[in-house]
């Protein structure tokens, strides 16, 4: 079931979590990336995304969880539906989903997902050269192109072998 209550109580839980992530992360020497709370099937997958220049280790993931799972025992999380708490390096691929995010991967490559296909294709790939709270902008070849955010279901830095 989605709608605005929906993901508004998701993005609470979600900003709730960061919250009690961040400090958790930054005294092990991470950064926390970010977080979310998504209904899969039947069940809710609490995920926290970290980074550390130099790249996340597994014994990172864990550290993260067994610090984080107690606090997430306590009010206000007692009241959470049941869910599943992942903790992973936010890849080389990482979602870009807000402002700092945006900033952070400016001058570099990133796919792009829209809800309606544009010239043919649900995906552009090209170079992140700017946003502001309603637009982004890439550089596609020697082409700049800018897209209405309401327009773009997704942002992911593009990775290439």
């Amino acid at each position: 079931m989605k709608g605005p209550f929906f993901e508004m109580q998701n993005k609470e839980v979600a900003r709730r979590v960061a919250a009690a992530a961040r400090d958790i992360c930054e005294g092990l020497g991470l950064a926390l990336w970010d977080v979310t709370f998504e209904k899969e099937g039947k069940a809710y997958l609490l995920t926290v995304y970290i980074d550390r220049a130099g790249g996340v280790f597994i014994e990172d993931c864990e550290q993260v969880s067994r610090a984080l799972d107690p606090l997430l025992e306590q009010t206000p999380f007692d009241t959470m539906p049941p869910y599943t708490l992942a903790v992973s390096s936010a890849g080389l691929e990482r979602r870009l989903r807000t402002e700092t995010h945006l900033d952070w991967a400016l001058g570099k490559p990133v796919d792009i997902g829209f809800y309606k296909a544009r010239d043919g294709a649900q995906t552009l790939t090209g170079t992140l050269a700017g946003h502001d709270a309603q637009r982004v902008t890439v550089l596609v070849g020697d082409i700049e192109r800018s897209f209405d955010l309401r327009d773009v279901a997704s942002i992911k830095v593009h990775f290439e072998i």
